[in-house]
């Protein structure tokens, strides 16, 4: 169990959550072993087999803390939400701009210049930085591929080849990341993206802080009106999240991947702090987890240069001023929804 900001991580196996007036308890084995007065929460995270009382889902319900349930391998199972009270016009515009191919395919191709300018963004990064330690040839032909991804976004006829587009363009990035793992070489690598389950360390690595992600986009998107389950870019599906997928886009670069890359190359994770299941999926031991939360919400405090807002910006706020953008421009505000460049961010 770890509280970081205002959220609450429940990572101890078999773990219950409980209720005691206005506070959420923790018990592991039928004893204590924390609690939280409700009122300074904002959401609760459980990963794992993790139980919770009716009266405990019902005090978050209630006080309007989201409780969502993981795979221990960070997948996302199911959320417990209060009442919903976004704005109801806002959602119906939002589900006719779903319903019209044309308008979700616009916002789409923005959605997708952002995430392939960010990555492009990153690989130069590292390449500038490491050229003496890697192969630039390898982090060429990426970045090349994914400018040409980029002047191909508007040659797409639908939105069907448009998420063609991004699975190739992502194949190229994979490689080009794999190139900027420097550190524990043998046993961090990314030859491909294995999701359910992740195959190995690096994957789970991955897995892991993108469910983090996925689950501040979703929040971030609640919180301005929008409906989180209705998406552009990637398609309905019950309980996926698949407007907050789409966001996420854009900001995996920022958010995750770099930070992903510094914690192999640091040697802050190690092989030590990994195991495989029966099943083959590999997944990170409790005390990891733990790391790797508190360097996800270090980073999330750092500070960038909003190319749109022309101002600063916490990292952690970028899901957040990303979605109020995407309500803005479905309101008819701007002309159009702008993605966060990370190549503009003076940082």
């Amino acid at each position: 169990m770890k509280r970081l900001l205002n959220t609450l991580y429940i990572t101890t196996p078999d773990s219950y959550l409980s209720k005691d007036g206005t506070n959420l308890v923790v018990l592991s084995k039928d004893e204590e072993i924390g609690r939280m007065p409700i009122h300074n929460l904002q959401s609760v995270i459980c990963f794992g087999h993790i139980g919770a009382s009716p009266s405990a889902m019902r005090l978050c319900a209630d006080n309007s803390v989201s409780l969502s349930f993981m795979t221990p391998y960070g997948k996302f199972q199911a959320a417990i939400v209060g009442e919903t009270k976004g704005n109801v016009l806002l959602r119906r515009e939002q589900y006719r701009i779903a319903d019209n191919p044309d308008a979700s395919f616009e916002i789409s191709k923005n959605i997708l210049r952002g995430k392939f300018m960010n990555s492009r963004y990153l690989l130069r990064r590292g390449k500038n930085d490491h050229k003496d330690s890697i192969d630039v040839s390898k982090i060429d032909l990426a970045i090349e591929h994914i400018s040409l991804g980029l002047e191909s976004i508007d040659l797409r006829e639908n939105i069907d080849s448009l998420r063609g587009l991004e699975g190739d363009i992502a194949k190229s990035y994979f490689m080009g990341l794999d190139e900027l793992i420097l550190k524990q070489k043998d046993d961090f690598h990314m030859k491909c993206r294995s999701r359910r389950p992740p195959l190995d360390n690096m994957n789970s690595l991955l897995s892991f802080l993108y469910t983090l992600l996925a689950n501040d986009v979703k929040s971030a998107l609640e919180a301005v009106g929008l409906d989180p389950f209705v998406g552009f870019l990637h398609t309905d599906r019950p309980g996926r999240p698949s407007l907050a997928l789409d966001i996420m886009e854009e900001l995996r670069p920022v958010l995750v991947d770099r930070l992903a890359l510094n914690l192999v190359n640091l040697c802050v994770v190690s092989c030590d702090g990994f195991v495989e299941k029966e099943t083959g999926g590999i997944i990170m031991k409790e005390d990891t987890r733990n790391i790797v939360l508190e360097r996800w919400q270090t980073r999330k405090t750092d500070e960038v240069f909003h190319p749109f807002l022309e101002e600063k910006v916490k990292l952690g706020l970028i899901p957040h001023v990303q979605s109020m953008l995407l309500s803005r421009y479905i309101r008819g505000d701007i002309d159009g929804y702008p993605p966060f460049l990370m190549m503009q961010a003076r940082q």
